[in-house]
């Protein structure tokens, strides 16, 4: 199959969806998947995973080899985190080197990434009910990472003792998740060599 008969989407995945289009767990009927947001073309496989209760861009393709690529190259991550508590300059360095976090069972220390304080960023409205002020202060932190374990940020703030309340996925290579809503799907064309 040529590039050009290949299905490329991004999508802006809602909270509470999965990351899937079905699931063989009988305790799952009442989970939220992909297949009801677009009617995506047959063989459409999510490149990578953002856990149920987290929101953002996914990839979405018919391309086995671009899903290789993006989950395997080093390919740059940016997630907005709201976390609970003041974040510190000693938590964020320490998020920077790389941070100790359980994967399967075994410690495993992150790749050094980008991290840094940020003003609270313009996302849209959520239906994850957040705490709000009057239970302690919140504040926001954006972390680029090239790797992609089992919810690794969550992991990472955790581990510096800011865990997160509130995770969205804003960027994977060029592509961000600027004038999309929750729940938006917009069809890409990518190669490989542009992301």
């Amino acid at each position: 199959m040529s590039k050009e008969q290949h299905s490329y989407f991004k999508l802006y995945k809602p909270y509470k969806y999965l990351s899937q289009f079905i699931t063989n767990d009988t305790k799952a009927k009442r989970k939220r998947f992909l297949g009801e947001l677009y009617p995506f073309p047959e063989g459409t496989m999510a490149v990578g995973r953002l856990d149920e209760t987290s929101e953002g861009l996914l990839f979405l393709t018919t391309n086995g080899k671009f899903s290789y690529h993006i989950t395997n190259t080093g390919v740059e991550k940016e997630y907005y985190a709201q976390v609970d508590g003041l974040i510190t300059v000693e938590a964020i360095l320490k998020l920077q080197k790389g941070v100790s976090i359980g994967v399967k069972g075994k410690d495993y220390i992150t790749k050094p990434c980008q991290a840094k304080i940020i003003e609270m960023p313009n996302l849209p409205p959520t239906n994850q009910r957040i705490r709000d002020d009057r239970h302690g202060p919140t504040s926001w932190v954006s972390i680029t990472i090239t790797e992609g374990k089992f919810r690794q940020i969550r992991k990472m703030t955790a581990a510096v003792g800011f865990p997160t309340l509130r995770l969205v996925r804003v960027r994977i290579g060029s592509e961000t998740i600027e004038s999309m809503q929750p729940g938006d799907v917009v069809g890409i064309k990518h190669t490989m060599d542009n992301i």
